[in-house]
């Protein structure tokens, strides 16, 4: 059963009310929770890549990646939890988790499936809400994962049109 009816929420799908890529995150984290995170990808297989630059390398324990220098680049890790949805983590802080998606990819019931399934095994290995925001609106989040009733639920109302 879905989360979420695509009718009900595609209004938080469309690019120019959400932008191209609203911003999903995890509150209040750690280095130990970023590195569950990378623990979940490796076990659910989901292929990824991990790159500093143009430099692609191994995916490195979160401990390492978020202690590097200030004034390094910040590297980023591409998941693909289906071969055509895409996820881009930012190491920004360990103090939260982010990554951006991009919505032209999440179109339909279908991908909206495939999408809520992703926060939700996220917030499930962590027990911590993943909210989604849209793009350059931070903190005001429109839809995510709540932890406490196990599923993605909306957080706004969309406007009566």
């Amino acid at each position: 059963m879905s989360d979420l009816l695509w009718d009900d929420v595609r209004y938080f799908f469309d690019l120019d009310e959400m932008g191209l890529l609203p911003d999903v995150r995890v509150p209040d984290a750690s280095v130990e929770d970023w590195q569950a995170v990378l623990d979940l990808i490796s076990s659910r297989g989901w292929k990824c890549q991990y790159s500093e630059g143009d430099v692609v390398m191994p995916v490195p324990r979160a401990e390492a990646v978020l202690s590097r220098p200030a004034d390094a680049e910040c590297p980023d890790l591409r998941v693909w939890p289906t071969a055509d949805v895409l996820a881009i983590f930012r190491f920004h802080a360990a103090e939260e988790i982010d990554f951006d998606v991009d919505l032209r990819e999440l179109q339909g019931q279908e991908r909206l499936d495939v999408f809520c399934g992703f926060p939700r095994a996220i917030g499930r290995r962590l027990g911590k809400s993943v909210l989604m925001d849209p793009q350059g609106d931070y903190g005001r989040p429109v839809l995510g994962f709540d932890a406490e009733i196990d599923r993605v639920v909306l957080l706004a109302e969309p406007p009566v049109m």
